[in-house]
């Protein structure tokens, strides 16, 4: 037998274990969308109980940097990020909400324990207008440039840390 076929398995092996030794390094909350520097997908949602006038794509365009966020009341993780949305509409940016697949009722009497920092709240029962935005779990929030094009995407609940390093120079930036 050569001696190829006996390189060939740990060639391969060593391929495979820098491949993935590679995936661990990077951030899971630096996740590509096809999306970004493209306008918000056209949608229409109807408000929760109670809570206004729901929220549509023309909601996102006018003029001012805005922030959506993606949330649910059955989201442990959207718990941990309700200050943090809390403070940043505090700041003088407009947030907004989009309630993913959740009872409306479960989702009111959420935000009444939680605080509510939403400008408005779309509430998407079937889940159709996060899909189009390439929402895969919540929280997901998306920052929106004032033409309404959707300029970063961040996956799992904000932190102090990221509306500090990343959210709002950008912001800054899109003003």
């Amino acid at each position: 037998m050569s001696r190829g076929l006996f390189l060939a398995p740990a060639l391969l092996f060593a391929a495979l274990v820098a491949y993935f030794a590679a995936g661990l390094t990077r951030d899971p909350h630096l996740v590509p969308s096809a999306l970004i520097d493209k306008p918000v997908p056209v949608f229409t949602l109807p408000p929760l109980p109670g809570l206004g006038v729901g929220l549509d794509s023309a909601a996102l365009a006018t003029g001012e940097p805005q922030v959506l966020t993606v949330f649910a009341s059955w989201c442990a993780p959207c718990r941990a990020e309700q200050p943090v949305l809390r403070h940043l509409a505090g700041t003088g940016v407009t947030v907004r909400g989009l309630n993913y697949k959740d009872r409306p009722e479960d989702a009111v009497a959420w935000l009444d324990q939680f605080g509510n920092p939403f400008k408005s709240i779309g509430a998407d029962r079937q889940g159709r207008v996060a899909l189009d935005f390439g929402v895969y779990g919540v929280p997901e929030t998306f920052i929106i440039d004032g033409r309404g094009r959707i300029r970063y995407k961040h996956v799992g609940p904000l932190a102090p840390e990221d509306l500090e390093q990343t959210v709002m120079p950008l912001i800054q930036k899109l003003r």
